[in-house]
């Protein structure tokens, strides 16, 4: 069955590899999933609102769960609900009298109709020809963003636990050219691999330092913080005083696929073999105590 087509019910939530780390390390793709609820209610159609969509970085960072380092990955669409949000992040222009009862905690992407439930596609196109409910954006809220939430605090929790560290490594793809509604000027070339750390906020110096290190050895140009610094998920569970280390690792589409056609090329082998042995180097280095905060 097309997964454009899968209905969506049960789990919007799938985790690969084990509940419990074998290796100080949790994985998160926020923004892979392709089955698209029934109460979307968008007025463009699901290829459209693939927009938003990390095309297969699930099925790139997957191989981790071999080697015991479970891999959480959302199956709803970005365009429905962003993890990667706070769940105050309300883009009130989705709304009909553009009130919130609940708590408003914006993050300033509905600027760009990227808020927690978002108002436009890339180009600018609005997603709905209608407001939507208070009702509506509150189910989406407890059915999709607080157990992602919750799932990746337990994983997280466990994984300190069992070894004393973590690192949680949110797992994202980037178009090879910044949009008109994204981030940076529009008709930027991104580079290779963006690091988002928040300004060095989330996760040790010395964990970025590694991660830009292993992959510019393999021939890749990094970034940091540009234009991507990282936003919720690491915010959220980035506590690097007490061992628990989060980095945002953007990859450029072009590595990997053909954007045009939504299809992988070669490079999609090579790139994966890369953050492989990458990850057994952060794994290494964080069991030899190489993150501790300063």
């Amino acid at each position: 069955m097309n997964p454009l087509s899968t209905p969506f019910t049960d789990d919007p939530i799938t985790l690969h590899g084990p509940q419990q780390a074998a290796q100080p390390i949790v994985l998160d793709s926020p923004h892979s999933g392709t089955r698209f609820p029934a109460d979307f209610g968008a007025a463009v159609s699901h290829e459209a609102l693939r927009d938003g969509e990390d095309c297969f970085i699930d099925a790139l960072w997957q191989p981790a769960a071999a080697r015991g380092i479970p891999l959480l990955a959302a199956e709803y669409p970005r365009t429905y609900l962003d993890p990667n949000r706070h769940a105050g992040d309300i883009d009130l222009d989705l709304l009909a009298d553009r009130h919130w009862p609940d708590a408003h905690v914006p993050s300033g992407k509905a600027t760009i109709g990227k808020a927690l439930i978002w108002r436009t596609l890339d180009d600018g196109t609005p997603i709905y020809d209608r407001p939507l409910t208070v009702d509506e954006i509150r189910g989406r809220i407890a059915r999709c963003h607080a157990p992602y939430h919750q799932r990746l605090a337990a994983l997280m929790a466990a994984a300190h636990a069992a070894h004393g560290v973590v690192v949680h490594i949110n797992c994202h793809s980037m178009n090879a050219v910044a949009g008109a509604m994204g981030e940076g000027p529009a008709g930027t070339p991104r580079a290779d691999i963006v690091l988002g750390d928040r300004d060095g906020t989330t996760c040790a110096p010395a964990l970025t330092a590694l991660v830009r290190e292993q992959l510019a050895a393999r021939g890749y140009r990094v970034a940091i913080n540009d234009p991507f610094k990282g936003v919720e998920l690491v915010r959220a569970f980035g506590q690097p005083v007490a061992g628990r280390h989060s980095l945002q690792l953007e990859v450029n589409k072009r590595l990997y696929m053909d954007e045009a056609t939504r299809s992988r090329h070669d490079g999609f082998a090579r790139l994966q073999a890369d953050l492989m042995a990458l990850l057994d180097a952060v794994a290494q280095a964080a069991r030899a105590g190489r993150f501790q905060a300063a």
